[in-house]
């Protein structure tokens, strides 16, 4: 329970507090306000007692210490436990579960309810101490369990993805028509107007899934020093992924016409869920904000793949693609950086605001280029043979169509001609056309 009524993004300002009573050597939880009320998470007795891990910020001898999380029992079979008050919100779209908003009135709990560790404890002798100076970073290692979560809601996200457009396919094969001047009716899928938006959304899928897989293999392989940039790209990731999971349940629904407003055709409920991912464990423009300001300033180093070449390649070359996707994030990341420069000092809410345009578009291209390279790498994998041109062919597909809405820089820039700019759209056109044939 971390959200409050009040405090959202902001987890870090929560005001629930969590007093340590020395006499009783616990701890006693309360709400100070109705803004404070906890917000969201399914505390009713629906389904039988409930337990809940509690944001609070820990007062001990009249210190803040910074907010810490607690294990309190909320209520039993039937109703909130004294102390605590529990009210269910208006139901929600989608398929919700008992949304509530939970409140304490000076809730006991005992010591042991302190999730204490290298962030902060409570000693023997009632005395607070921490390995970490800095509150908001007890906080941030506090809820470090929030990391797998962001990848939960990618992997729900690349879920409902996949489900949508395996069903808009099929339908899209089976949808007679009629053709042209009385012909014989075809399949729908048979128009270009039609296979060529799934063949987007397929390329969209699987670059979602491959960014999934990237992600959480860095998160749990990183070494100490690489953790940040491991769960920076994890938070990116969850952000990326579930807005592209919208796009493509979007455009599959479209593509299924009316049976896809059907419930019995399960997209309406995935459409309706993918919002909730989109807002849950972090909101994604908030989470891609954090990311921009992280990486605003950070310095990059590229492969030498990367820095081979500053000029103009061929299109067909996926070193060439890789260099203009990291590209297209310098690009972004400098213009960001120009203007913070040139923003008025002594002011930094406007500063940030004249940067984080430019800034957080860098960062989707960075979520584009990471799923780019676990295309590549994934490609790589696979021994030649029939797979391996395939997730090529998606591969392109999903590169290319990802220069072509950043042609405009990366002529001026110098990365592309105007040749190639020129050439773009038939190349994305021949690619469509190849992928559609083995959907």
């Amino acid at each position: 329970l971390c959200t409050e009524v009040a405090h959202g993004n902001d987890a870090a300002a929560v005001e629930t507090t969590a007093t340590y009573d020395r006499e009783r050597d616990g701890f006693v939880l309360h709400t100070p306000h109705a803004g404070a009320q906890k917000f969201m998470p399914n505390t009713s007795p629906a389904g039988g007692p409930k337990t809940g891990v509690v944001a609070a910020r820990l007062l001990a001898d009249g210190t803040d210490h910074g907010v810490f999380l607690f294990l309190a029992p909320l209520t039993d079979d039937l109703d909130a436990l004294p102390g605590v008050r529990v009210r269910r919100l208006p139901a929600r779209m989608g398929s919700p579960v008992d949304h509530c908003l939970t409140s304490f009135d000076r809730y006991f709990v005992p010591r042991e309810a302190l999730l204490a560790g290298g962030q902060g404890r409570i000693g023997e002798d009632g005395r607070f101490t921490s390995e970490l100076a800095n509150r908001r970073r007890r906080f941030l290692l506090s809820i470090g369990r929030v990391t797998p979560g962001k990848l939960s809601m990618s992997a729900c996200a690349v879920g409902s993805a996949r489900v949508t457009l395996a069903i808009a396919v099929r339908y899209a094969g089976h949808r007679l028509v009629s053709g042209s001047r009385g012909a014989q009716r075809v399949p729908v899928y048979a128009h270009r107007t039609h296979h060529g938006p799934l063949a987007g959304a397929m390329a969209t899928v699987f670059a979602m899934s491959l960014l999934h897989r990237r992600a959480l293999d860095r998160w749990e392989s990183a070494p100490a020093p690489d953790r940040d940039e491991a769960e920076r790209l994890v938070a990116v990731a969850k952000g990326w992924i579930t807005w592209r999971a919208r796009e493509v349940i979007v455009e599959c629904r479209e593509r299924c016409g009316a049976q896809g407003l059907l419930e019995n055709n399960g997209m309406t409920e995935l459409f309706t869920g993918i919002e909730g991912a989109i807002t849950a464990e972090g909101d994604n423009l908030a989470v891609h904000a954090k990311a921009a300001a992280e990486m605003l300033f950070s310095v990059t180093v590229r492969d030498e793949d990367e820095e081979e070449g500053e000029g103009p390649g061929e299109l067909d070359d996926p070193r060439f693609l890789g260099r203009l996707l990291a590209a297209v994030e310098d690009i972004w990341f400098d213009r960001a950086r120009e203007r913070i420069s040139a923003a008025p000092a002594g002011d930094p809410l406007g500063r940030w605001n004249a940067a984080s345009g430019p800034a957080l578009r860098g960062v989707e291209a960075y979520g584009y280029r990471q799923a780019s390279e676990a295309y590549a790498q994934a490609a790589a994998a696979l021994p030649g043979g029939p797979a391996r041109e395939r997730l090529t062919e998606l591969h392109r597909l999903f590169a290319l169509q990802w220069v072509a809405r950043n042609s405009g820089d990366l002529l001026a820039a110098g990365r592309l001609t105007a040749e190639q700019v020129s050439l773009l759209p038939d190349v994305v056109e021949r690619l469509i056309a190849t992928v559609a044939r083995h959907a």
